[in-house]
């Protein structure tokens, strides 16, 4: 069958925990994969450059909707997660010469160890309380991308090597841009796919009521820290990633403006929603981009405009998150779904 019953309508748990409920959705899914593999082949290198940033910017706010979303704990400590798993990545590869498909996961892991020792204050704060906690974080590892010199390279920053593969030098938008898609899949599948797991399940219980989740017999402690690390292997990818991307490494990239804009993502997107991941890193990563063209025309007929606009597009970024905590705290996943509600129910919608 290629359609869904109307209401919550599963004959067995396996049918419920399907990853594609139906099979027009898996179609779709596979028919928008191999579009994304096509489109490169016809897209020029600025747009080439903005979808390799949202790539990454989707691994990272998965990671980080997966710890605040899923978890109900609050980091703003994303942007020094990523730059952990940025230097990670590159003095692996500077230093041991690693490739680069061991050096991702390396930094990956490496990354969640740091997550997990800056997640064990979660144990007895929450909210308010720990966002300070995982500010305090952020700020104590940016201290160390200066002043750890021999392994950061200080302010000055560290220069790595493209990553190359079979002797293919992916130092271009167009190759990196396979290599940034194919990760993003798997690491957007696998947060679908953890979700459906015990950890993912312990992990929303806390995040709905910590007292009856321990009552259940959750183990607090050691899910939480799970959770910190989950998030920061996330991020440790995405930063490693953007090492590759950009072989250089500059603290400046990682700056606690950074963490806000992942949790700009994730708030817009929807918290507790991988699909809310990544529709608010796609806008994040756009909005910028528009308002820069849009600069730039008008600029053409009002020169004064362009350095108007590049001065509110801070303003821009909160003046967007406010709005939509106040006409839509959900995030844009909710307009996805009522779109396909109606769709599903169409022509006798109402």
């Amino acid at each position: 069958m290629s359609y869904v019953n109307c209401g919550n309508f599963k004959t067995s748990y396996e049918k419920d925990a399907e990853l594609f409920q139906t099979k027009l959705s898996r179609f779709l899914i596979y028919a928008f994969i191999t579009a994304l593999f096509a489109v490169p082949f016809f897209l020029g290198d600025y747009l080439l450059y903005v979808m390799n940033l949202i790539f990454i910017a989707v691994i990272g706010a998965v990671g980080l909707n997966i710890l605040t979303g899923f978890t109900g704990l609050i980091s703003l400590g994303q942007g020094a997660f990523m730059g952990v798993g940025a230097y990670a990545a590159g003095y692996l590869s500077v230093t041991y010469g690693l490739p680069f498909f061991l050096a991702i996961p390396a930094a990956g892991l490496i990354t969640a160890v740091f997550g997990a020792f800056f997640g064990i204050p979660s144990l007895r704060l929450k909210g308010l309380y720990l966002s300070i906690a995982t500010l305090a974080a952020q700020f104590i590892i940016e201290f160390g991308f200066i002043r750890l010199e021999f392994i950061t390279g200080g302010v000055t920053g560290l220069s790595i090597d493209y990553a190359s593969f079979l002797g293919y030098e992916i130092d271009s938008d167009f190759s990196f841009y396979f290599l940034a898609l194919v990760l993003c899949i798997i690491m957007t599948l696998a947060g679908v796919n953890m979700m459906r797991t015990r950890a993912g399940r312990a992990f929303l219980s806390i995040r709905d009521n910590y007292i009856a989740a321990e009552a259940m017999g959750i183990n607090l402690f050691r899910y939480k820290l799970t959770s910190f690390a989950i998030s920061s292997f996330y991020a440790g990818v995405a930063g490693s990633l953007w090492a590759y991307y950009t072989s250089i490494i500059t603290p400046e990239n990682f700056t606690i403006g950074v963490s806000i804009q992942y949790l700009s993502m994730i708030i817009i997107g929807g918290l507790g929603s991988i699909l809310g991941s990544i529709f608010g890193a796609v806008f994040i990563v756009i909005l910028p981009e528009v308002l820069q063209s849009f600069s730039d025309w008008a600029g053409g007929y009002y020169p004064n405009l362009t350095q108007i606009i590049g001065s509110i597009k801070e303003g821009v970024f909160g003046l967007v998150i406010i709005l939509f905590l106040m006409f839509e705290p959900e995030g844009m996943v909710r307009r996805w779904r009522l779109i396909k509600a109606y769709w599903k129910l169409w022509p006798f919608s109402y």
